[in-house]
């Protein structure tokens, strides 16, 4: 069939390389202009955009699917829309272009985590198994029936970003093998069944730690916020990234208070402590959780509470 893919980070390129592969015709690739990236803010194109590049594709670039990017993907006659974390809404008179519509690659088992930030969510609310779904586009938000899933249980430790990652090469075959049946006209959906829960986009707020919760729901939002937007603690008013951490051992330690034990940094929780590996401080590139310590120059040091537990 003719193809037209839309998609912008990294998560969505296996698909775009499986479709590729598969002997479907990718007549075009939708997908967020250039953005400015790094510390000068040099306009860089979306992964996406350099795989299509690199696959002879053209390319159309858009933040909106507008009147004028929809005329454009029109003019390529395409069978069938897949989109895979473009980054925005396919609305009426786009989803109904190609012949068969839109299809999604969704990083969750619909109905559950709905919205922009499904493996985020997923890790944060303590789920230790995820999955991925294709359904058939609609207007209401990732309500669409389901032609086909997977499930995929969590590894221990893994962060949103790993688990993303991980997702996407699973769920590339999956999507393939729908676009295939749906060409041969053997591709079955079925209606989304339970309950719906949601999963909007996140901000920095929602990267800060609370130590008043227990050690592992402080982790579990640390893996659903890492590497965005980026889980944080505050040390005198000072931002800290924290970028690597793990469960740590029984000690008396405060909610939020810090030490530094067997060569390691310890937090105190509601229950429990963690072991912070890497931080990076406000200003500063990252560096090893001991090396920070020893620059600091309190002598009980403590994190910042944030108020009541989440």
């Amino acid at each position: 069939m003719r193809v037209v893919f839309a998609g912008t980070p990294d998560p969505a390129v296996p698909s775009l390389r499986a479709l590729v592969a598969s002997g479907h015709e990718v007549v075009a690739v939708v997908t967020r202009r250039d953005a400015p990236l790094g510390r000068k803010r040099v306009l860089t194109p979306s992964p996406v955009a350099a795989a299509a590049t690199e696959l002879g594709i053209p390319v159309i670039k858009a933040d909106r699917l507008d009147e004028e990017a929809t005329a454009a993907i029109a003019a390529h006659e395409p069978d069938l829309g897949v989109i895979v974390a473009y980054g925005g809404l396919v609305r009426e008179p786009l989803l109904s272009i190609p012949e068969h519509g839109w299809i999604n690659l969704h990083f969750s088992l619909l109905p559950a985590w709905r919205g922009a930030a499904p493996v985020q969510h997923a890790l944060i609310a303590g789920d230790r198994t995820t999955g991925a779904a294709v359904f058939q586009l609609v207007p209401q938000l990732d309500a669409g029936d389901v032609f086909a899933q997977l499930r995929w249980d969590i590894p221990r430790g893994a962060t949103a970003g790993e688990v993303l990652a991980a997702l996407a090469e699973e769920g590339a075959p999956l999507v393939v093998g729908v676009v295939d049946g749906i060409g041969a006209g053997t591709a079955r959906a079925v209606p989304q069944e339970g309950e719906a829960t949601l999963a909007p986009k996140l901000t920095i707020v929602d990267g800060a730690l609370d130590f008043s919760q227990p050690a592992v729901r402080v982790l579990d939002r640390y893996r659903g916020t890492t590497p965005e937007p980026g889980a944080h603690a505050q040390l005198g008013g000072q931002r800290v990234k924290i970028l690597a951490a793990a469960l740590g051992p029984d000690a008396d330690l405060a909610p939020g208070a810090l030490a530094f034990v067997d060569k390691r940094v310890l937090v105190g929780t509601g229950e429990g402590t963690i072991v912070l590996t890497t931080v990076q401080p406000a200003g500063k590139g990252a560096m090893a959780a001991a090396d920070w310590w020893r620059g600091l120059r309190d002598d009980e040091p403590r994190f910042d509470p944030i108020g009541a537990a989440r």
